[in-house]
Parts: structure tokens; C-alpha cells; sequence
């Protein structure tokens, strides 16, 4: 066995696994946080290299991840090494020579395209070029096209039977160095050529006035443009937030790869999670799809209605638990009485005054508190909802202490009269200030806390509140219970 077959060999696996070597240690370096490359490509249908590559590379994702191919084939070269060694040994050359040049075959039919189908669009023009993606994604793709060609051609040189003296080369020799020549013809002018156009926030009219000057753009386009480039109005969802890597990318290849995703996503019913999506490499444009593609919008819409109605039949359940126990029966008539399900999701819900919103008082004893002008009550171990009733007197009721938990009675406020309770969802209950502006006494009744803190799953209306507002100038606290 010729020590020089043993270094090609060595050199193969080392070139298809040093990329991979580079990044894990990189990683292991910084932190995980490595810089790696990526290709972004979109349908042009007047692209040879880019429909061959879709009709043919990128469904074969699946088989170009199988393990034996991983880490650019370098499983795939040490299998193929293993199996001329032992023909080698056996006398077998022949077989060894096959063996290495089947190896060398596959990885070039998986790699070489990644280098031969974007200069194959590059010699077409430089819309076909940037169809690739931006200059230096273009640029990387035929680079890396080219450097995992080399491990399957040192294999070949590996197996090669050494010829004493000159030899005219093959025809296979002499059509590799011509296609490099016409690849670097190819490829200068490409470099050289004009970039298409990237179209500014005021050229597309993104804040809506009406005074764009980009024409042959329909509304959806210009406004997933805008999106992928976070322009438009303080107010919309898109403002100040592009998709990385493509706010500078011309317009022509943000919509031609749009329109890929968009076909991709249309094909499994307009799914962004689907596979086939989350993996193209132009996926980074999902959160803007929907804008530009009706699938998604409908598929997002369809998701949005579900989740609704997931949502409303639960809130249903809980409200139909409350509305069905027993109604507080007080002592002394109250004025008004109102009964509702309410929701937080932080702790309490609260009672404010017009021109007091968003005060939040200091709970006493984590139950009640009070300002001028606002209310809250605890009502959830964080997030959940309680049965709450609320009573409104003119005269100051009996104490009821039977049956409750904790009950606690503030001073409270009221500057113009309005006080209302708001739950998380914006359900109000209303009237609690019924004498207008003035002091009042709130007195808080609660039964429920301790299971709602120790029981994961605590049952439904598991959290009662009676509350109970009435005239009073007292101004010291009472904790009754």
C-alpha cells in the first residue's frame, strides 16, 4: 500500500470533518455563540440552477442528513477507506479502486451542485445571481460548493493507480479543470454586476400616506417588504423590527424567497411549523409570511378562531360554576347586589376611580387595600379567577364572619364617585359608590386562599370574595377574621 494513498486518504477525512471541528471548538470557546454560515434561495422559474436545485435538493434534504453523509461525508470517507484498505490487503485492488471511486461519486453528485447551479445562474445574469441570496451568501454558497468537493477529490487521487512518467489526462481531468476556468469567467462578472434595487420606507409608502413611488408592487407585496424591513408606523406590529440578514436584500429576492416559502407552507396548508418549512433556509421570513401569503393567513386566522373558542369555553365553564352556587342572602337588604367571574394575572383585581387608574395600594394582610381613588382586593395565587359578589349599602350591615376565611374592613375614598371593579379580562362591576362622591367603608370577605396556594389543580370556584361597600367615616382598619 503506497504511503501516498494513506495521506490522501487522511487528507479526505480531515478536510470533511475540519468545519465541523472548527465550529464545535468555537462553540465550546465562546459560549456557544458562533457565527455560521447559511444560504438563502427562492424560486425564479427563468433560473435553471435554482429549479434544478428545487426540484431535486431540496427534497433530498432528508437523505443528504443521514448519518453516514454527516459532517460532509466524512462517515461516508472512513467506511470507504475501511473497505479499500481490506481489498488492498487481499490482494483486491480492483475492488478497492471501485469501492473509493463510488465513495468519491456520491459525495460529488451531493456537493458539487451546491458550487455548480448558483455559477450555472451567475453566467445568466445577476437577477438569476441574487436570486442565491445576497453577494456574500452567494459567494459562501459556491465556496463551500467547492470545499466539500475536495474530499471526494482526494479520494479519487487516493485510489489512482500512479503512471510512470507524462500521460496525456482523461477526459474527465481535462473536463473538471474546464469548468473551473468557465466557473471563474463566470463568476468575476457576476461580482461586478449591479445589485437590484432595495426600496426605501418612504418609496414604498409603509406609514400609508398615500405618496409611494414604487410601481408594479400589489399592496401585499409593498407591505411584506415593509414588514421584512420594520418600516411603517410607530403603531404597527412590524415597526422597528426587520428580519435580520434581510433588511438590506434587494426587493426582487425578498419576494422571489417569499413566494418559495409561501409555496412551501401552501403545500402543507399553510403550516409555518411544518418541517418542510422550518427548514428551508429562507425560513427566518415566516413571521412576516403572512402578510404576503394567503395560506398562512388563513391557517394563522383558523388557529387564532380555535384558540378563541378553546378560550371562551373555558371561560364559560369557570363562569358557569360561579353563576351556580348559591347566592349570598345578607341580613340587611342591600341597594344592589352583582355577581360576576372575574380574572387576574397578577393577584388581585382592582377598583379605580376616573382619573385614578393604575394606582395599586398595599394589601392588608394580603387581602384589601385602598387609596383615594382605588381598590384591590386579592383574588388568585397569581393567576386564576374568583367567584365575586358585591353588595352596596346605605347603611353599615351586620359583620359576617360564619363561613369566611378572612374578613377584613378599610376606609376608602371616593373623589368622584365612580368606583368599579376590573377584572384581567376588562369586565367591570359597577354602582359600589352608590351615595356619590365621599367615605365609605369596604369590608372583604374571602374563603378559598389556603386551597388555591396548596392544591395544584384546585377546583372550579374554588376562590369566593363577598365584598361590601357602604357609607362610613371611620378611618381605622378592623382585621375581623
Amino acid at each position: 500500500m503506497p504511503r501516498r494513498s494513506w495521506v490522501l486518504w487522511a487528507a479526505a477525512v480531515l478536510t470533511a470533518t475540519a468545519p465541523t471541528l472548527y465550529f464545535w471548538v468555537a462553540s465550546i470557546l465562546t459560549g456557544g455563540e458562533t457565527e455560521g454560515f447559511f444560504s438563502t434561495v427562492s424560486f425564479g422559474s427563468s433560473c435553471p440552477g435554482w429549479e434544478i436545485y428545487d426540484l431535486v435538493y431540496f427534497p433530498a434534504y432528508p437523505v443528504i442528513g443521514f448519518p453516514l453523509l454527516a459532517t460532509d461525508g466524512a462517515p461516508l470517507v472512513v467506511l470507504g477507506f475501511a473497505g479499500w484498505w481490506l481489498s488492498v490487503r487481499r490482494g483486491r485492488l480492483r475492488l478497492g479502486r471501485i469501492i473509493g471511486r463510488c465513495v468519491a461519486v456520491v459525495l460529488l453528485v451531493l456537493h458539487f451542485p451546491g458550487f455548480l447551479l448558483p455559477t450555472l445562474d451567475a453566467a445568466l445574469g445577476p437577477g438569476c445571481a441574487q436570486q442565491w441570496g445576497p453577494p456574500e451568501v452567494f459567494y459562501s454558497q459556491v465556496g463551500w460548493g467547492l470545499y466539500d468537493s475536495l474530499p471526494p477529490l482526494l479520494v479519487l487521487l487516493a485510489v489512482r493507480v500512479p503512471r510512470r512518467g507524462f500521460a496525456r489526462r482523461g477526459p474527465v481531468a481535462r473536463s473538471a479543470a474546464a469548468a473551473l476556468a468557465v466557473a471563474a469567467v463566470v463568476l468575476l462578472p457576476a461580482g461586478s454586476a449591479a445589485l437590484g434595487r432595495v426600496s426605501t420606507d418612504s418609496e414604498l409608502d409603509c406609514a400609508g400616506f398615500g405618496d409611494g413611488t414604487v410601481k408594479g408592487l400589489t399592496t401585499a407585496e409593498r407591505r411584506f417588504l415593509c414588514a421584512v424591513r420594520g418600516h411603517g408606523l410607530p403603531t404597527d406590529p412590524t415597526y422597528g423590527s426587520p428580519v435580520e440578514e434581510w433588511d438590506e436584500v434587494t426587493d426582487e429576492v425578498v419576494l422571489a424567497q417569499g413566494r418559495h416559502l409561501c409555496a412551501l407552507a401552501t403545500r402543507h396548508g399553510g403550516d409555518l411549523g411544518a418541517r418542510a418549512v422550518q427548514e428551508a433556509p429562507e425560513a427566518s421570513l415566516a413571521g412576516k409570511l403572512a402578510i404576503l401569503c394567503p395560506a398562512v393567513a388563513g391557517a394563522r386566522q383558523a388557529e387564532e378562531d380555535r384558540q378563541q373558542a378553546e378560550s371562551d369555553a373555558y371561560v364559560a365553564g369557570k363562569e358557569k360554576v360561579c353563576a351556580a352556587l348559591p347566592r349570598h342572602r345578607p341580613e340587611t337588604r342591600p341597594v344592589r347586589q352583582r355577581r360576576a367571574t372575574m380574572w387576574t394575572e397578577f393577584w388581585t383585581i382592582d377598583g379605580w376611580e376616573d382619573g385614578y387608574e393604575g394606582s395599586a395600594p398595599d394589601l392588608v394582610r394580603n387581602l384589601v387595600g385602598s387609596d383615594r381613588g382605588a381598590l384591590a382586593i386579592w383574588a388568585a395565587d397569581e393567576v386564576g379567577h374568583a367567584c365575586v359578589t358585591v353588595e352596596s349599602y346605605t347603611r353599615r350591615p351586620p359583620v359576617e364572619t360564619r363561613g369566611w376565611e378572612e374578613v377584613i374592613e378599610v376606609a376608602y375614598e371616593s373623589p368622584t364617585g365612580s368606583l368599579e371593579l376590573v377584572d384581567g379580562y376588562g369586565k367591570r362591576l359597577k354602582g359600589l359608590t352608590r351615595r356619590g362622591p365621599g367615605s365609605y367603608r369596604v369590608r372583604v370577605h374571602l374563603r378559598g386562599r389556603e386551597l388555591v396556594t396548596q392544591v395544584p389543580y384546585p377546583p372550579d370556584g374554588a376562590v369566593r370574595i363577598l365584598v361590601e361597600v357602604f357609607p362610613g367615616r371611620a378611618k381605622k382598619t378592623v382585621v375581623y377574621k
